[in-house]
């Protein structure tokens, strides 16, 4: 997939539309494509969703734009009763334009809902207010913690989840929620719960309601002295949050965790721009730390020099900031790599999946050559450079990029737990258990080390994946994730250190996992062998082009 960079002015208002449709979709790529060529023609910019039961998105432009586009979207009869909901932004909420295919619009992991056909009962905003009054009825919000926490509605239960996965377990568990009760949900702008209260309803239950438009059409159409509202309402795009009539809210974000914070948190000691906020600092780990900061740092230089930091194109936000190259010679962004390093094999694995083609430069670590020392001093792969001179250094930085231009096996949807939960399991296995595996190989690299004592504190990270793989045949469900991908090299090298212990112990889903990663097509391909590069080699392009489709 090919994402046109669109990008916003900041000196008109900008309409932004939400939007989404419960409907079945028989070709969800052709879909893709027709709506990516038209995001192109009207020149629009945000992200649109599409999958097997239907499209959810948000976009922005300006006015006429955005029209243009909704009223193409309305041409197909399958959205013919789409109803967008528009605010308005003195500012581009949005950086370019993404269309995007997944397994679901939004992610629940359960993948008997059926929400085109099951959802609950509409109720309109303006006879909300009778509906929640009733003290007969359980009024729950489906959206995540951090969203509740700055805004919810009078009386609503917070079910206190981070995902909108784990909503289904805490329905399941509630005493307080069972057939027969009265159920009214809410959430953002209608997607989560219409498929919540499908959730619901294939759970047995029938007096089920959920409120038409969200909270962004009942803070559009019910005025404020008549709202149950209270606080504001949080929104994923860079106004942060809303208040009643749809106004650009008082939170900003924190780029460390991308949760909102208010004046107050911004206030505290905790708060460091760019880096962590009250909410994330005791979750920050020092490495982590190391590249928020200069992340940061390279953002602020940008903005001195009035350019648009090339993070903030991500919606992850984990690119780091620019550095001054030269890749004018070359048609595609420049990767350094070495064939056995970890790190690198999860780097190739992402840009092989998402199909993002580099110039592949095979790097021997003991001869590396004076470009890529003089473009990286830390000199360690994969170092990507992209076609605007921009630097990734870190392999998940590389991963993030490629698959956020195209993710087509959904490695950053998994089918159970989040895109955080993921994240953080990565991360331990970066710093905890990578440090264990260094000592077990190299423990005459340290001082005072002993290596059977690393293997032992390293298998205890072990024993967790295996504990995870027991419940399925990846770590987050039936299909690799990102997570299968980031961790899996390095459990690799942990085993080929001493096979045949490995091997003897008791992990048998582990040891299965391990084997079905080694065994893959993915893995295999990426291991193929490459002559040193050396300067004026012709350029060898990784993937290949013609691999990709």
């Amino acid at each position: 997939m090919v994402d046109s960079e669109v990008h916003g002015t900041g000196g008109e208002s900008h309409k932004v539309a939400a939007l989404y449709k419960f409907v079945s979709v028989e070709n969800p790529g052709e879909l893709q494509e027709a709506i990516r060529r038209a995001g192109e023609r009207y020149g629009i910019v945000g992200t649109v969703l599409v999958a097997s039961e239907g499209i959810n998105g948000t976009v922005a432009g300006v006015p006429d734009q955005v029209d243009d586009f909704v009223s193409w979207l309305k041409t197909d009869p399958r959205f013919g009763d789409l109803e967008p909901k528009f605010s308005s932004s003195d500012q581009s909420p949005f950086y370019r334009f993404k269309v995007k295919l997944k397994n679901e619009i939004v992610t629940m992991g359960v993948p008997t809902v059926d929400a085109a056909n099951n959802a609950g009962t509409y109720v309109d905003p303006e006879d909300w207010n009778d509906l929640i009054s009733d003290p007969d009825v359980v009024v729950i919000d489906s959206r995540n913690d951090y969203e509740v926490g700055i805004g919810t509605f009078k009386g609503a239960i917070d079910p206190k989840t981070s995902t909108f996965g784990e909503l289904p377990r805490w329905l399941r568990e509630r005493e307080d929620v069972k057939p027969g009760t009265k159920i009214a949900m809410f959430c953002t702008g209608g997607i989560r719960c219409e498929k919540s209260t499908a959730f619901l309803k294939s759970e047995g239950f029938e007096d089920v309601y959920h409120l038409k438009g969200g909270i962004l059409k009942y803070l559009e159409r019910v005025p404020e002295e008549n709202s149950l509202w209270e606080g504001e309402c949080f929104v994923f795009d860079e106004r942060v949050s809303v208040l009643h009539e749809l106004k650009t809210g008082t939170y900003q974000l924190c780029r460390g965790c991308r949760r909102p914070i208010s004046d107050a948190d911004i206030a505290s000691p905790q708060y460091e721009p760019g880096v962590s906020c009250p909410a994330c600092i005791d979750e920050l780990t020092d490495e982590r730390r190391i590249r928020l900061t200069e992340r940061q740092k390279q953002v602020e230089l940008a903005n001195a020099r009035n350019e648009r930091h090339v993070g903030a194109v991500y919606a992850k936000d984990q690119s780091p900031g620019p550095a001054t190259l030269d890749v004018s010679n070359s048609q595609y962004p420049i990767l350094y790599s070495f064939r056995r390093c970890p790190y690198a094999m999860r780097a190739r694995m992402a840009l092989q999946v998402s199909g993002k083609t580099c110039e592949l430069r095979e790097v021997v670590l003991r001869d590396k050559p004076a470009h890529f020392v003089e473009v990286s001093p830390k000199a360690t792969v994969p170092v990507v450079i992209r076609q605007d001179g921009t630097l990734l250094e870190e392999s998940l930085d590389v991963m993030l990029w490629a698959l956020d231009d195209n993710d087509p096996q959904n490695w950053l949807t998994p089918d159970a737990g989040s895109f955080d939960g993921m994240l953080k399991l990565v991360e331990r296995a970066d710093t905890e258990f990578k440090d264990c595996l260094d000592r077990y190989k190299y423990p005459n690299r340290y001082e005072d080390v002993d290596a059977i004592e690393q293997r032992t504190m390293g298998s205890v990270f072990l024993n967790d994946l295996n504990q995870m793989l027991s419940l399925g045949e990846w770590l987050y469900g039936a299909r690799p994730c990102l997570a299968d991908i980031a961790i899996a090299p390095f459990v690799r090298q942990f085993a080929n250190h001493d096979r045949n212990w490995f091997d003897n112990q008791d992990w048998p889903h582990l040891l299965r996992w391990l084997e079905n990663f080694l065994d893959s097509e993915l893995f295999t391909g990426v291991m193929k062998k490459y002559p040193q590069w050396k300067p004026g080699d012709p350029a060898t392009l990784f993937p290949a082009v013609s691999a990709q489709g």
